[in-house]
């Protein structure tokens, strides 16, 4: 079992950056691909980007050149910067990924960027 818990959330100005990050305990074998996804009000859950093992990423379109994704190994810790931030990244945040078929998410944070 994985267990994720977000942290890093908050009120940011238009323009402004912020990190989040994800850490990942309980059973933890090597995980091969973790992402961060966000839900504004009203909306579907989307993609914000995916990182591998090894280091690849992928990123929606909406945030790409914008927001970083990186992993500490180490520290069993996902990372999420974002900058130049505007009223359309504000969203709650959450972090997964899927083990051995099953899919984990964590409690979310919000993320709030006032114009």
């Amino acid at each position: 079992q994985v267990q994720l818990a977000e942290s890093g959330g908050g009120l940011v100005q238009s323009g402004g950056s912020l990190t989040l990050s994800c850490a990942v305990s309980g059973t933890m074998p090597r995980i091969n691909v973790m992402g961060w996804y966000r839900q504004a009000p009203g909306k579907q859950r989307e993609l914000v980007g995916r990182i591998a093992t090894g280091g690849t990423t992928n990123y929606g379109d909406s945030v790409k050149g914008r927001f970083t994704i990186s992993r500490d190994n180490a520290k069993n810790t996902l990372y999420l910067q974002m900058n130049s931030l505007n009223s359309e990244d504000t969203a709650v945040y959450y972090c997964h990924t899927l083990l051995f078929g099953i899919n984990y998410w964590g409690q979310g944070t919000q993320v709030t960027v006032s114009s």
